[in-house]
């Protein structure tokens, strides 16, 4: 999860929501991924997928059966669609998200007419990513009392 980090805080400096992947296999790193959809001007740009490109063309396979893909936010819908189709064994997820987030429709349950399942752990060191997605926004975001006094002029 740290390398994931350092991702998310390289996408935070470029202006973009600090979220960072990376996609391990045998105990080495083979794809990393920050978020990039602004700056790339792709809607697909997360850092799930850009990890999950990485480590396919690394391995010159789009499958990528035993791996494990870290990640700093909870993923969406399309980055659990990717991770379905490349196979990967299993998930870990630092902060949840409660807006997009959607592991929650992957569980092994909902989850049994899929061909492929994937393992999920959640809350990996959660406090120190969401943190870092906090101080992203407030950084953007203008105080509380500015919008009031604004309201009022």
């Amino acid at each position: 999860m740290g390398a994931a980090l350092r991702q998310a805080r390289a996408a935070g400096r470029s202006g973009e929501v600090p979220v960072g992947a990376v996609v391990v296999a045998g105990g080495r790193i083979i794809g990393r991924g920050a978020n990039r959809p602004v700056g790339a001007r792709d809607p697909t740009a997360h850092a799930e997928v850009n990890a999950l490109r990485r480590a396919a063309r690394r391995v010159g396979n789009y499958r990528l059966g035993g791996a494990t893909l870290y990640v700093t936010l909870e993923p969406c819908l399309m980055c659990l669609g990717a991770m379905v189709h490349a196979r990967i064994d299993r998930l870990v997820y630092g902060a949840r998200d409660p807006k997009i987030g959607a592991t929650g429709l992957f569980s092994r349950a909902r989850a049994a007419r899929l061909n492929h399942r994937i393992e999920v752990t959640s809350d990996v060191r959660s406090a120190e990513c969401a943190a870092l997605l906090r101080t992203f926004f407030r950084a953007r975001r203008p105080p509380r009392e500015s919008l009031a006094h604004r309201a009022r002029s």
